[in-house]
């Protein structure tokens, strides 16, 4: 078939123009010199510091500015009252706390002007630990400040929790069965129905109060196992119940709300095989360690932490070979861990100090921001 002039004439133009913009885009951005933006380049992976530099509310009233320089997507914070009580430390008690408790707190975080730092938590711990699964009377209250939480974190406009499951310091055992002071009395079955009664009533009484809450946890399924005097018997590990409370968990939370496994066992990571294979562990091998296969597999993720200063290498400022991360290698990693998982990577610290800016070497920095983008061949 012949075309008609205007048709041909119409088709040279389409050609000319593709050629053209095809030409000018070879010219302007050669290789190895475009530049990705960020959230392009991690497509929607966040990172999240969170270490012994943790902020409270009013800090980042005072100094956002400054803190969202660093290439961070969001932080973990605490919330104090007017006391100075940090009710993370406390939420897991019998002291019971009231919104009105964290009014300053919630009105600093409505204060402060975030742009940067879209995801942000709360922490929260299993401390101090003390209530008896079976206690009721003292479950209404870690229920009341575990919904205070949340109305903090949503009126706040908080993303969610940073649930710290850590049974610090061998004070806090409530997922060893063998601490409880009535396991003569009760079987390792009676505790896992109960305990997972509880995660119900947990996760319930948050999703009162913020439904599409996402709760980072530090420790998920895999930690019920480890450590266990006979293998696989949870009854024999130190963990062996945090199975059956986030059983309870899955149960009863609201369709909206998202369970990150934060893998801390990622703290010392290197390779993109361990990101990878811990991915399967949270994403396959927990599918046979939950009651609730499907439910978790619509509603729980997968995210790493790193710990920049892993107390392994120590922590030199000038001789950044004994540390356990050089910079090459902690870009390498966050890289990989930003790749490898579902949305998030934390990054832990305990000697730095990233937003005063202490024991905190430039490379580092630039290391973590370098992390963002894909890496040029």
């Amino acid at each position: 078939m012949i075309s008609k002039p205007g048709n041909v004439f119409r088709q040279r133009a389409t050609v000319l123009v593709l050629l053209l913009t095809w030409l000018c885009l070879v010219v302007v951005a050669p290789a190895g010199a475009q530049t990705v933006p960020a959230k392009e380049a991690i497509r929607g992976k966040k990172i999240i510091e969170w270490g012994w530099d943790e902020p409270d509310t009013k800090f980042m009233r005072a100094n956002i500015e400054a803190m969202e320089k660093l290439p961070f997507d969001g932080l973990v914070f605490h919330a104090k009252t007017a006391m100075g009580e940090q009710l993370s430390w406390e939420v897991w008690g019998d002291r019971k706390f009231t919104v009105d408790d964290f009014r300053q707190a919630i009105d600093d975080l409505k204060a402060t002007p975030f742009q940067r730092f879209t995801d942000r938590f709360l922490r929260v711990n299993v401390t101090p630990g003390k209530v008896d699964w079976f206690d009721d009377k003292a479950w209404t209250s870690v229920l009341n400040n575990f919904a205070v939480a949340a109305r903090i974190a949503r009126e706040g406009g908080c993303k969610g929790f940073m649930f710290d499951t850590e049974q610090y310091d061998g004070a806090v055992t409530l997922f060893d069965y063998r601490q409880h002071k009535n396991r003569d009395a009760r079987s390792f079955d009676d505790y896992r129905t109960k305990v997972r009664q509880r995660g119900r009533e947990w996760i319930q009484s948050i999703n009162r109060e913020f439904a599409d809450i996402t709760i980072l946890l530090t420790f998920g399924y895999e930690m019920s196992f480890r450590r266990a005097d006979t293998p696989r018997d949870r009854s024999t590990a130190p963990y062996g119940l945090l199975a059956d409370f986030l059983d309870g968990v899955l149960d009863a939370c609201a369709p909206e709300t998202v369970v990150v496994d934060g893998w801390e066992f990622s703290y010392p990571y290197k390779d993109r095989k361990q990101f990878q294979e811990a991915h399967d562990s949270i994403t396959k091998t927990a599918l046979k360690q939950t009651a609730v296969p499907e439910k978790y597999q619509r509603q729980v993720s997968a995210g790493f932490g790193l710990w920049i200063d892993h107390r392994r290498g120590g922590w030199d400022l000038e001789n950044f070979s004994t540390n356990h991360f050089t910079p090459d290698a902690f870009e390498s990693a966050v890289r990989s861990a930003l790749d490898v998982s579902d949305e998030y990577v934390w990054i832990y610290s305990e000697r730095p100090r990233w937003w005063t800016n202490e024991m905190l070497p430039q490379a580092y920095v630039e290391a973590l921001r370098k992390a963002r983008t894909p890496k040029v061949e």
